[in-house]
């Protein structure tokens, strides 16, 4: 693999495969490694040609980021560097720092008590409810209210964590990203277990909405520095995964067109002038046909290469708009595009309704796995792939059972 050097440097904050997706993002458009700072190596960006990581305890602390990232860009003053979050933590720390860092950091995100509030789950329904988009029924349970739940809707119920970086903090037995309970006695037992252990911020209980992952759906957006609306790209999740830690990560996506349900977003996002890259997820209701949201990420989703590899790369998007303030044409995707960070096999067998559709977008060459990328062959990395992508045979089937 050969590399170029521009005018400016991509660093990355993280260690997961949204940091190696945007890191093979810039390769592609510019050829160029990306710098990058992560709590740990492992995963996908390990021994990868990609990137050049450095190991930092507590990055994610505003104090150790600004001290990192402040020194990195004194050592690269004739460059600019452009500083991009692949993480929810990473992202505020960006934000909360974004006025002190030196003049040739580019740090493409909003003010964060911005960005906090639209985070909120309350204030984000309302935007929803002001828009015309629709929504779970939800209720907040606080360290206040847990002891005595009044709940306005019936069972089954999805409770998640409010603060993840905060929930993970504090382990307890049968801990997950995500619950789904049956009865309201199971309800007060778990967030009995939640607060007992430690936790302290809300805890979101949501009216379970039937349908399995082919429900799904993941919208990326991206939003100029003038507040525009300049790229949509709509993936319909056909496979998540199902581990306790992992529950909700998309495994595969096919990119769709959906005019109204896009448009929608679009009005949303220019009306509060929200700047950068947005991901929303939200599900089909098999009840009554309506897509209804379930948060927004302020920042490009984990599984962020559906959108380079659909042809809508994602660090071009960032480079033209904040590094050279280039005008961006509006790019909303109707293409049709197959995206997995599994086997094949694995999605044939568990979403068999759209198997002969992967099939031909397979043939047709309009599918990639982000995780494979030619040239990127460091026989350590490429054993730990080949072992990753074995070990979701046994996965699947140990949460799917079958």
């Amino acid at each position: 693999m050969e590399f170029t050097q521009k005018d400016f440097i991509p660093v990355l904050f993280g260690n997961d495969i949204n940091v190696y997706s945007v890191a093979r993002a810039f390769y592609e458009e510019y050829k160029m490694k990306s710098r990058v700072f992560g709590k740990a190596l492992m995963g996908t960006c390990y021994k990868s040609k990609l990137v050049d990581f450095t190991e930092i305890k507590n990055l994610d602390t505003p104090e150790v980021l600004l001290d990192v990232l402040g020194k990195y860009a004194a050592e690269h003053a004739d460059k600019k560097i452009l500083a991009i979050g692949c993480g929810d933590n990473y992202v505020k720390c960006l934000a909360v720092n974004r006025d002190k860092f030196p003049p040739n950091v580019i740090c493409p995100y909003a003010d964060y008590d911005f960005l906090e509030n639209l985070m909120d789950k309350e204030k984000f329904y309302e935007l929803c409810k002001e828009h015309g988009i629709d929504y779970p029924k939800t209720y907040i349970c606080t360290a206040e209210n847990y002891t005595n739940l009044e709940v306005p809707f019936d069972s089954p119920y999805i409770l998640k964590p409010a603060n993840q970086v905060e929930y993970y903090k504090h382990k307890f037995d049968g801990q997950k990203k995500v619950f789904k309970l049956k009865t309201r006695a199971e309800l007060a037992e778990t967030v009995k277990k939640v607060y007992e252990a430690g936790y302290s911020d809300h805890m979101i209980i949501q009216d379970y909405l039937p349908g399995d992952d082919t429900y799904m759906r993941v919208l990326t957006s991206y939003s100029d520095r003038n507040g525009k609306v300049k790229m949509m790209c709509l993936g319909h999740v056909l496979l998540e995964e199902h581990t306790p830690y992992g529950i909700g990560n998309h495994a595969v996506i096919i990119t769709e067109y959906e005019k109204d349900l896009m448009e929608k977003f679009k009005t949303l996002l220019e009306s509060i002038h929200f700047t950068g890259f947005s991901n929303f997820d939200i599900k089909l209701d098999k009840r009554d046909g309506r897509y209804r949201a379930f948060e927004i990420n302020t920042r490009q989703g984990r599984s962020n290469f559906y959108v380079t590899g659909s042809g809508h790369n994602v660090a071009k998007l960032f480079v033209e708009d904040y590094v050279y303030g280039n005008e961006i044409p509006e790019d909303i995707a109707q293409n049709e595009y197959l995206w997995m960070v599994v086997p094949k096999e694995i999605a044939f067998k568990y979403a068999p309704a759209y198997k002969a559709r992967m099939q031909r977008l397979i043939k047709e060459g309009k599918y990639v796995n982000p995780l494979w990328m030619k040239g990127d062959n460091n026989p350590e990395r490429i054993f730990r792939l080949i072992r990753s992508q074995l070990g979701h045979f046994v996965k699947f089937k140990k949460y799917l059972g079958r």
